[in-house]
C-alpha cells in the first residue's frame, strides 16, 4: 500500500505518521509520500518524520517529492492538507475582513470565500491526476473549508471518490465520551459511540449521541448547559430553544457584533499567532535527536487530526464499516433536502465506499442559515472553477457574513488584487461580467 500526503511538509504530518505507525498491524502501509512544493520545509518535517520511522523499526517508508505526479501515481489513498499561499495568504484573508469591517477567518465569511477560490483549483488539479495515474484511489480532503471543496470535487470531479474530513466532529466526540466517563466511571470504547451532527462544515448542530445503540442526549445536554453556563460560551435560552449544541464556528453567525469586537483587537490574529507556534515547531523539527512528536504541536491546533485520518482509511481498507462524521454527497440521506448537496453527517466507511447515514431534518432555525450558506457555497464553486466574476459578486451577495450590497464592489476588488498571484482564472475577466442572455 501507498499513501500519499499532498501538503507533507505541514507541521501537521508528524502526527499523521504518528497515526500510521499506531497502525501498522491493520494497514500493510509499504510507502507513505510526502509531496510539497516547498522543499525547504519538506525535508525539515520529511526528515523528522522519516527519524521518527526509524526509531519503530522502519514499518514503512517515508518518501519525499516535490513532484505531484509522482507522489501520488500507484497511491491507494491520497490525503490532502495544503494552504495555497501559506501562512500569509491565511493573514491576508483575516485582514481583509478587518479592513472591511467583516469577518476575517480561514473558513467562513470573505476570508473562508478567499481560501476557497485559491483552493479549488488546486485540488481538482490534484483530482486530476489521480483520476489519470492513480484510478480509485480515495481522495481523503482535509483542506479548508473542507465542505466547500468536497461541494467542488462532488461537482467537478465525481468520478474521483473524495470525502472531506474535519476533526471537528470527533473533537466533540472524544469530549463527550470524556465526560460521560468522569460521570459514569465506566471506560467507553469510541468505535461503539455515535454523534448525531448534522449540517456543513463548520455549520452544524450536534443534536444526539449513541453507545451501542442507547441515546444518552439528555444527559449530555443537561450537563452541557450547566457547564455552559459558567463558562459563558453560549448563551442558554438559544440552547434551550435549540435542544441541540451548535457547532462553535456557528459563534461567527450567532454573536457577529462580539467576534468583529475582538478582531479590533489584533494584532496579533490567528493566523499571527500559529506563524510563531509553526516556526518554533519547524526549529524543533529540525533537532536531528527528535523522534517525537514535541508537545508544542498541541498548540497548532488540530486534535485528533491523525485519529480521524487514520480510522477513515483504516475502515475503507479493513472494510470495518465504522460510523465516522464526513463530508459527502447526501444521495437523499436527508430526504427533504437536494440528494446532490454535500453535507456533514455520520456515514458508515466500509470498502465499497462512503454511506451517509440516513437522518432527520434540521429545524427551520438551521435549515434557513444552511440554504443560504450552501447556495453562497455553489456559486463560490462556480466563481473558482471558471473565473467567475459574476458568481463571485451573488456568492458575497448571498453569504449572511458577507458585505452590504453597496460595499461588495470595493470587497471584491481587495480580495483579487490580495489574492491575484493565486487567482490566474480571473485575470482575463472584467469586473463585474455582464451575463450574455
Amino acid at each position: 500500500m501507498k499513501i500519499t500526503v499532498i501538503g507533507g511538509g505541514s507541521t501537521y504530518t508528524p502526527e499523521l505518521v504518528n497515526g500510521f505507525l499506531a497502525r501498522v498491524d491493520s494497514l500493510p502501509l509499504k510507502e507513505l509520500w510526502l509531496m510539497d512544493i516547498d522543499k525547504e520545509r519538506l525535508d525539515i518535517v520529511g526528515g523528522f518524520a522519516q527519524r521518527m520511522v526509524k526509531a519503530k523499526g522502519d514499518p514503512f517508508k517515508v518518501v519525499l517529492s516535490i513532484n505531484q505526479r509522482e507522489a501520488i501515481a500507484g497511491a491507494s489513498y491520497v490525503t490532502t492538507q495544503l494552504r495555497v499561499g501559506m501562512m500569509p495568504a491565511r493573514r491576508g484573508d483575516e485582514y481583509l475582513g478587518l479592513r472591511h469591517g467583516l469577518i476575517g477567518q480561514e473558513t467562513t465569511g470573505v476570508g473562508g470565500m478567499a481560501k476557497a477560490l485559491r483552493t479549488i483549483p488546486v485540488i481538482l488539479n490534484i483530482a486530476k491526476d489521480i483520476r489519470e495515474v492513480a484510478p480509485g484511489a480515495l481522495l481523503a480532503n482535509f483542506t479548508n473549508p473542507a465542505g466547500l471543496v468536497t461541494e467542488a470535487l462532488n461537482r467537478y470531479a465525481s468520478d474521483v471518490p473524495a470525502v472531506g474530513v474535519c476533526n471537528v466532529g470527533i473533537t466533540t466526540k472524544m469530549e463527550i465520551i470524556e465526560g460521560l466517563e468522569k460521570a459514569t466511571g465506566a471506560k467507553i470504547d469510541d468505535n461503539r459511540a455515535i454523534l448525531n451532527t448534522l449540517g456543513l462544515n463548520h455549520l452544524t448542530w450536534h443534536r444526539g449521541f449513541t453507545v451501542d445503540g442507547e441515546e444518552m442526549w439528555p444527559q449530555i445536554f443537561t450537563a452541557y448547559l450547566a457547564g455552559t453556563a459558567k463558562e459563558d460560551e453560549w448563551d442558554i435560552p438559544t440552547l434551550e430553544t435549540l435542544g441541540m449544541i451548535p457547532n462553535y464556528y456557528l459563534h461567527y453567525f450567532y454573536y457577529t457584533e462580539k467576534k468583529l469586537a475582538e478582531q479590533k483587537k489584533w494584532p496579533p490574529s490567528r493566523a499571527e499567532e500559529v506563524m510563531g507556534i509553526e516556526k518554533d515547531l519547524l526549529r524543533e523539527y529540525a533537532d536531528p535527536a527528535l523522534v517525537e512528536p514535541p508537545v508544542d504541536l498541541m498548540k497548532r491546533g488540530g486534535a485528533y487530526y491523525s485519529t480521524l485520518a487514520t480510522q477513515l482509511i483504516n475502515s475503507h481498507y479493513n472494510d470495518l464499516g465504522q460510523v465516522h462524521v464526513v463530508n459527502v454527497r447526501n444521495n437523499g440521506a436527508v430526504k427533504e433536502w437536494p440528494a446532490d448537496w454535500v453535507l456533514e453527517l455520520p456515514a458508515k466507511v466500509d470498502k465499497a465506499g462512503i454511506h451517509p447515514l440516513p437522518a432527520e431534518p434540521l429545524p427551520a432555525s438551521c435549515f434557513g442559515l444552511i440554504s443560504q450558506v450552501k447556495m453562497y457555497e455553489l456559486l463560490t464553486v462556480e466563481a473558482a472553477v471558471h473565473g467567475d466574476r459574476n458568481a463571485m459578486y451573488q456568492a458575497l451577495l448571498t453569504h449572511p457574513l458577507g458585505p452590504s450590497a453597496d460595499k461588495i464592489q470595493a470587497v471584491m476588488e481587495d480580495m483579487l488584487e490580495t489574492n491575484k498571484q493565486w487567482l490566474p482564472q480571473f485575470s482575463s475577466n472584467q469586473l463585474p461580467v455582464e451575463r450574455k442572455p
